[in-house]
């Protein structure tokens, strides 16, 4: 066992460590759950049998609780000096991490031509968070697009057609309309923990992006942004098919599930713990259009932390390896819904077999197909503080979109204006 470690750490080859060397490496790890059901359970069983195979690598897991929490646990840790290696964080982090000198690039770390392969091997889409200045900093692990859930029984019963859901937006508000009862609604967003997120697909569907690809801009308060703000808060105020105010991300999955809502777009994270809990045939489709489809891709990376030992950066390479690899990122797609971070995920049997029981495994990644990088910018905790916010203020009506997203852009500028 100790020859098969040896043999296929990258770095230990690259840096010529020896199977002493790599016989106690430990790895301390922090992650986030975001989503229902009981992941923790899921992660700990992957890490238990990464450790079956590898016992002389050690892996702590650390749940942390959401993304946010997670990012202050684990870079407080490490700032105090705490051994930390590894974490998964927002993909939308990168910025901060590599601008703070947080992280290493794993692209630095594996270079032989088999890591490079490795490297290559994920959606692009995926990988466009975690790539900054040419290097690769951040690995998909759970990675999510945001889907629309639907009540088929729900559907039939409004005399709509269950396996044609809706496929633009003006689509979807009619359908809403015609599932709008005294006992439920026909749609419902969610607009609190990541109000920022849903948004971005509203804007992307205007055909808008909300910052540039270098993250040191920001375009809250161009009209297009402004008009998916305006839909956003017409769904309650104009059309009813909403509840007023904010939604909460956290119970939505609930509110779901329990038949108060027919429709509700959310994290494809949450796919396997609907499909547990729902008593009623749901379908699963991508967001609907407006000027085009859209939407952002979400979830975290493995990032590696600097001030690991050659040993640790070795071990860790292994291990995120390891738990990217395609028996492994089908196996985590198919325990929570998120998508399995690579094609040769959906060509293992394993996930082939259920996708043909639960084609609805597959909606997240055909949406890859025109999705886009999450929201993510330097300063981006603060920066995406400002643009929840503006949501929100908007949602429930204490300002109008335009006057809310002027703020946020203005607010957005000051902080940017360092990076330009």
């Amino acid at each position: 066992m100790l020859k098969k470690i040896v043999m296929t750490t990258t770095s230990a080859l690259l840096m010529g460590l020896s199977a002493q060397a790599m016989s106690a490496v430990e790895l301390t790890m922090y992650y986030p759950i975001s989503v229902g059901g009981p992941l923790t359970d899921v992660v700990d069983g992957m890490i238990s049998d990464f450790q079956a195979e590898n016992p002389e690598i050690k892996v702590k897991a650390v749940y942390s609780g959401n993304y946010d929490e997670t990012r202050v646990r684990a870079l407080s840790a490490l700032r105090a000096g705490e051994s930390v290696q590894l974490s998964v964080l927002g993909a939308l982090d990168t910025h901060d991490l590599v601008d703070q000198g947080l992280v290493e690039a794993f692209s630095d770390v594996a270079t032989d031509d088999q890591s490079k392969a490795w490297l290559n091997s994920f959606y692009p889409a995926l990988m466009a968070n975690g790539t900054l200045d040419g290097k690769v900093w951040g690995i998909p692990f759970q990675r999510s697009t945001i889907v629309m859930f639907y009540n088929k029984d729900m559907f039939r019963e409004a005399g709509l057609n269950p396996d044609q859901p809706p496929k633009t937006r003006a689509e979807m508000v009619e359908a809403a309309k015609k599932l709008t009862t005294d006992k439920r609604y026909g749609l419902m967003i969610p607009s609190t923990g990541y109000p920022y997120w849903m948004f971005q697909a509203l804007a992307l569907q205007n055909g808008h992006q909300l910052m540039n690809e270098e993250g040191t801009q920001v375009y809250f308060n161009d009209p297009k942004a402004v008009e998916a703000l305006q839909f956003f808060q017409d769904l309650a105020q104009t059309h009813k098919v909403s509840p007023a105010g904010t939604i909460e991300w956290g119970t939505l999955r609930q509110a779901f599930v329990q038949g108060q809502t027919a429709m509700m777009w959310h994290t494809t994270g949450n796919l396997t713990a609907v499909k547990n809990e729902a008593p009623f045939e749901f379908g699963v489709a991508m967001l609907p259009a407006n000027e085009t489809a859209g939407s952002p891709t979400g979830g975290g990376n493995f990032y590696l932390f600097k001030g690991a030992s050659d040993e640790q950066k070795a071990a860790a390479v292994e291990f995120v390896r390891w738990m990217t690899a395609p028996e492994r990122a089908a196996k985590w797609s198919m325990a929570t819904g998120y998508v399995g971070v690579s094609p040769a995920a959906y060509e293992t049997q394993a996930l082939q077999d259920y996708a043909k029981t639960f084609p609805q495994a597959t909606v997240a990644r055909d949406q890859l197909a025109v999705a886009s990088p999450e929201f993510a910018t330097y300063e981006t905790a603060r920066v995406r503080e400002l643009l929840s916010n503006a949501v929100q203020s908007a949602l429930t009506q204490s300002k109008t979109p335009q006057a809310a997203l002027d703020e946020a852009q203005a607010a957005a500028d000051r902080l940017l204006r360092p990076f330009n």
